[in-house]
This record gives structure tokens, C-alpha cells and sequence, in this order.
């Protein structure tokens, strides 16, 4: 039996329960364990909590370290986390793009930067409360697997790992469910065991985005865009589209060109368990020309002109002016920074006057115009395909990178807690593209597609 104690084990501690039974089952398993707490926010100006929600983390993370019998330590490391992580949202949203930043704080900041101290005060591993599993390889290497409990899986988040950081990662709750961990928590009595799961921007909380994006973000007025069915018949770049993917279908094949959507359920449906049988023909994928891939995963620009005219009114016969009607779109708002929203986005466009949801389906910061649709099953709202550049992909294990010209099944999620969806990837030159089976539901630049093999996650990439 090996002895533990000779192994040195960092646990950063949040104060919530799942990085609290982490510490107290290595503890139990007889580890040289000590705990530390990181501070990266101090700017609580745009949060919905208020101003000291870290320093009650602190305190409960702080007694659970005393309940669990193990030093605590504090480290504040709100200089790096502005520098990596929120610096780079603001970079990304000016852009019209949606960063994930929990993924870069995974990366940047707990596997790294924390890492960096917690190694140099002696620890041999870091361990946190991640709902994964961690794998060693005969040869050495390591993968994730995701967590035990599909609830809670967060392999997600830690998508952009290297071996490196991994060699040094241990994830104790992997195998548990979220109910086992609070089961324990209680008979442990810790004093996290009925604290709530944390919400929002990791390390920042949950805020107010525009808010929060204010900081830095100059606000600026433009048009809300309806978008009309009407549009995609007159645009050459959808048409084309849509040709591509018939001409791709196996004989007999067909497949819907919107996402199916079950507003009862709350969820969107999707074929989630195992690779299914593609409907694309795999011969006539690999005949497809760089040119062709680059057109299925370019997302549609919307360029909707609207001309104005002058009218008298019906009593004082006063001229005045109104927009033309326009059978591709309308005028139907406004808003106060196109970077301010992301594709799919609901809420807090203050559009009304419609018998269904209306979502974002498109931003252009140049123009400053945010384009919308209705319904659930508006064409706006639904891709195949995805293209990531090759600086942008990342092997976690890099044995399983493809080949130029090689293609490859896997299941793959384009956000956090999303069904896994089966596709194909197709590696060319310069760039990985992903096909899926099925349309997928606001695909958004700057989020991170990440590709699972069984339930082995192998890579991802920015989309």
C-alpha cells in the first residue's frame, strides 16, 4: 500500500461544498494536505450580490479548513485574472465575439498561476471540486474522462488542460455524484455542506453583463433588425448552403434544417448518448473542396438596406417620414452596443409585439446592428458546420490529433451542460471543421467546441 502522507496536496478551496469534500477525502486517504484560497475579483461593481461575497467564501473556506484539521492559506491573484481572463472577455466582446471565461480561468489562472505558488510551497499535485475523471496511459500520458454524474459532468471547462498541467491535477469528486458530495458534507459536518452552488463569471459572480462589459465598453445606440423568412430566399450564401448539404445526404437520407426544440421540456432535443449513423456520405465529405467546407461553416451576414419616403399626414397634411416597408426585415428596436450581445440571446432585448420568443441571431459591431428572429425555429438560429483555425485547436491527447484529409466521428458540445452532439470532424489544411448531424442551435465565435470520444475527451478548439 502506498503511503500518502509523503505526497503533498494543494486544494484550492472556495468555500463551496465540492472543493470542501475534495480537501476532506484526500484528508481521509491520508494525504499531507493544505488548503488555499484564491482572490481574483476585487471590482464587485457590476455583481448582483454585493460587495463582499468573497470574503464569506473565505470565511467558510477558511472553517472548513479548521473542521478538516488542515493549514489554510490565502493567495490574491487579481492582477493575473485581469490580465488573462477579464482582459480577454473585454478583447472578445468588442469584437462581437463570445468568450468562455471559466474555460480561460481553468487554464490561465487555477492550473497555472495558482499551480505556480502551490508548487512553489511544496505540493505535488493540485487538486479542486471538478465534477471529472483523470486517466494515466501506459506511456505515461494522461486524459480526462467526464464526471461520473451526467448532471454535473464539468470536463467542459477544463477543455484547454495540457499533459503538463494534468500530470499535476487530481479532481477527488470525479467519481461521485453532486448527491453523494453533499451526502458527505453532512455526515462530515462541514460548514459548506448547505452552501449554494456559485453562479456567473468565474471568481466574479453572477452580474449584470452589459454592466459588467460597461467597464470598458463604450455604449453606443443602434438598430434592432427583425429578420424575416423572406431573407434567406434572396441570399446567395444560405442557398448555397443548402445545396451543399443535400448533395452531401446518403440516398434515402434527409435531415431538418432548423433545430427541433421542446419548450415543454425546457431543453433542446438532441441524439445525446452514442454516436448514431451520420447522414452525410462519407465519400462524397471527403470529395468536398476546401472551398465548399469554408462556405458550409461561414455564418450568414445579414445586409438588410432600408429606404425611406415622404408622406403627407391624413388630417393637417404635415410631410413626414417613414421607412419603406421591406419584405426581408424591419426596424424593430434598439439597443445599446451590438457588442454587448451574443447569438441566442433572449433576454434584455426589449423587442415586444410578437407571438413568439425572439432571439438574437447576429451582431456586426461595425454597423452596430443587432439582428433578430422569431421563433425557436427561425433559420437564423440553426448551423451545420463550424471551422477552427489551427492555431485555435488544442489535443489534450496528443496522440489522437487527425491528419491532414483525415476524418473522424465524434460527439461534440459547443456549450457547457449541452446534450453531446454526434458529428464529424474533417481536419484540412489550416483548419478542423465540424459537421454535425443535426442542426445546431446558436453557434457563437469565441465560445470553444470540445470533441469526446466515448466519454474520453480528446481535444477542442475557438470557434
Amino acid at each position: 500500500m502506498s503511503d500518502n502522507s509523503k505526497i503533498k496536496v494543494c486544494v484550492g478551496l472556495s468555500g463551496g461544498v465540492d472543493s470542501s469534500v475534495a480537501a476532506y477525502l484526500l484528508k481521509q486517504e491520508g494525504y499531507d494536505v493544505f488548503a488555499m484560497f484564491m482572490q481574483n475579483w476585487h471590482n464587485a461593481d457590476a455583481t448582483l450580490h454585493g460587495d463582499c461575497e468573497w470574503e464569506e467564501d473565505r470565511f467558510v473556506a477558511e472553517m472548513v479548513a479548521r473542521k478538516i484539521g488542515i493549514p489554510f492559506y490565502f493567495v490574491d491573484l487579481s492582477e493575473k485574472y485581469r490580465q488573462r481572463v477579464v482582459d480577454y472577455m473585454f478583447e472578445e466582446y468588442s469584437k462581437g465575439r463570445t468568450p468562455n471565461p471559466d474555460v480561460l480561468c481553468n487554464r490561465e489562472i487555477k492550473f497555472d498561476a495558482f499551480m505556480e505558488v502551490a508548487l512553489k510551497m511544496g505540493a505535488d499535485f493540485v487538486a479542486t471540486g471538478h465534477y471529472c475523471r483523470k486517466q494515466q496511459l501506459p506511456d505515461g500520458s494522461f486524459r480526462i474522462l467526464e464526471g461520473a454524474d451526467p448532471n454535473k459532468d464539468q470536463s467542459y471547462f477544463l477543455c484547454q488542460l495540457s499533459q503538463e498541467q494534468l500530470s499535476r491535477a487530481l479532481f477527488p469528486i470525479g467519481e461521485l455524484s453532486k448527491p453523494e458530495v453533499r451526502r458527505i458534507a453532512r455526515e462530515a459536518d462541514l460548514p459548506s455542506a448547505e452552501k449554494k452552488d456559485s453562479q456567473g463569471i468565474c471568481f466574479v459572480g453572477k452580474v449584470d453583463l452589459p454592466t459588467f462589459l460597461q467597464q470598458k465598453l463604450r455604449s453606443v445606440e443602434g438598430d434592432i433588425v427583425e429578420v424575416f423568412d423572406a431573407y434567406y430566399a434572396t441570399d446567395p450564401l444560405w442557398l448555397r448552403q443548402q445545396e451543399l448539404l443535400d448533395s452531401l445526404l446518403k440516398d434515402g437520407a434527409s435531415v431538418e434544417r432548423t433545430v427541433r426544440y421542446a419548450p415543454e421540456q425546457k431543453i433542446l432535443t438532441s441524439d445525446g448518448e452514442p454516436l448514431g449513423d451520420s447522414p452525410w456520405d462519407i465519400n462524397k465529405l471527403g470529395a468536398l473542396s476546401d472551398a465548399d467546407l469554408e462556405t458550409l461553416s461561414t455564418p450568414i451576414t445579414y445586409r438588410i438596406e432600408f429606404e425611406t419616403e415622404t408622406y403627407r399626414s391624413s388630417r393637417k397634411h404635415i410631410r413626414k417620414t417613414r421607412i419603406k416597408p421591406n419584405p426581408c426585415g424591419a426596424i424593430v428596436g434598439r439597443h445599446e452596443g451590438a457588442q454587448f450581445y451574443t447569438i441566442g440571446q433572449r433576454k434584455g432585448l426589449g423587442v415586444g409585439g410578437h407571438a413568439l420568443p425572439v432571439f438574437v441571431i447576429g451582431t456586426d459591431t461595425e454597423s452596430n446592428r443587432v439582428y433578430v428572429g422569431e421563433g425557436h425555429q427561425h433559420k437564423g438560429l440553426s448551423r451545420f458546420c463550424l471551422a477552427v483555425r489551427e492555431e485555435d485547436i488544442h489535443w489534450i491527447e496528443p496522440s489522437a490529433r487527425l491528419s491532414c484529409g483525415e476524418m473522424r466521428r465524434f460527439r461534440v458540445r459547443i456549450r457547457y451542460r449541452q446534450p453531446l452532439q454526434s458529428a464529424t470532424l474533417i481536419m484540412r489544411q489550416g483548419v478542423l471543421y465540424i459537421l454535425f448531424d443535426a442542426p445546431q442551435r446558436g453557434i457563437s465565435p469565441g465560445q470553444f467546441a470540445v470533441w469526446y470520444d466515448g466519454q474520453i475527451m480528446l481535444g477542442s478548439g475557438v470557434i
